[in-house]
Parts: structure tokens; sequence; C-alpha cells
């Protein structure tokens, strides 16, 4: 039996051998490509709060939505002092505001309810407000606290400055 070739035949055979060494470079490229994507997502946090450090220490600006304001209502002094020293302790906020005597109107369960409540401000992180929030839903006596937040997008850079300096890191 005689064997002939073309030269198209000697293509495809080419194309054979480079695509049988092309497949492990490739497949190496991929599962470190993916590795990193990995890293990157699982890094987020510590990556993005070292970079507004660096942003602020090199251009002298805040960069808006870093922190954030959370607004928390509380039944008694008593406990809105109790919610406030345990975050505090935790380190979970720069300060707490409390705001004595508030009234407040809100619906629940169908009827219009009136109460006087003291309202916090708590001056956090916005990388740590899913944290916060679950962590005063655990310890609020409400069956529904409200915790609201509200990034910041301007303030004093000193203060924002000391805000990093008193806020735990994760």
């Amino acid at each position: 039996m005689v064997l002939i070739t073309t030269p198209r035949m000697e293509l495809l055979g080419v194309r054979c051998v480079k695509d049988a060494t092309f497949h492990p470079v490739c497949r190496s490229l991929m599962a470190t490509s993916c590795v990193l994507a990995v890293l990157s997502v699982s890094m987020y946090p510590g990556l993005s709060s070292l970079g507004v450090r660096l942003h602020s220490a090199l251009t002298g600006a805040y960069l808006p939505g870093h922190y954030s304001v959370l607004l928390i209502n509380s039944p008694n002094e008593q406990t809105a002092k109790d919610i406030g020293s345990a975050i505090m302790e935790k380190r979970l906020a720069a300060s707490v505001n409390m705001l004595f005597k508030t009234s407040t109107m809100y619906y629940w369960k169908g009827e219009i309810q009136e109460a006087s409540e003291i309202l916090m401000l708590l001056k956090i992180k916005t990388s740590t407000v899913q944290q916060v929030t679950e962590y005063v839903r655990s310890i609020h006596p409400y069956e529904n606290p409200e915790v609201l937040s509200f990034r910041v997008e301007d303030g004093s850079l000193p203060y924002m400055k000391w805000m990093d300096e008193a806020i735990r890191d994760k």
C-alpha cells in the first residue's frame, strides 16, 4: 500500500503536533488564571482597605464610600448604652452617638404605633455593615430592629484617618 501525502495533509499533521504541545501550556495558563481570580476575590476586603489607605496617603484625598453611618433605634437609654458598649468593645465602630428621647411613629402589625426611643449613630467602615448589622440583630431586644446604613461621601480627612485607627480591621 502506498501512502500519498498532499500539502494539505502535511499542514494538518503540523497543526495536530502544535495543538498537542499547546494544550498543556494552555491548561496551565488557565489554571494559574483561575487561582489568581479566586485569590483576588477572597483577598478583596484587605486589598480594598490597603488601596484606600495608599490612595489617601499619596493624594491626600478621601475615597467616597469607605465609611458609613449606621442608624439604630433602641427602646431605652440602658439598652442603647449596652448595645453601644458591646459594639465599641468589639471595635466595630469608631464612635457611637446617642440621641436621647426621640419620638417615633411607625406601623407595626397593621397599626400605627408611637414610642419614645434612643437613636444611635454609629460611624463604621462600609465593608463591615453586614457584620455589624448581624451583631446588632443578635443582641437587640426588638424583633425587627431598625438598622440603616448611609455611605459617607465626604468628610474631614484627619477624622477619617482617626476612624481607620479606631476600627479594628477584620
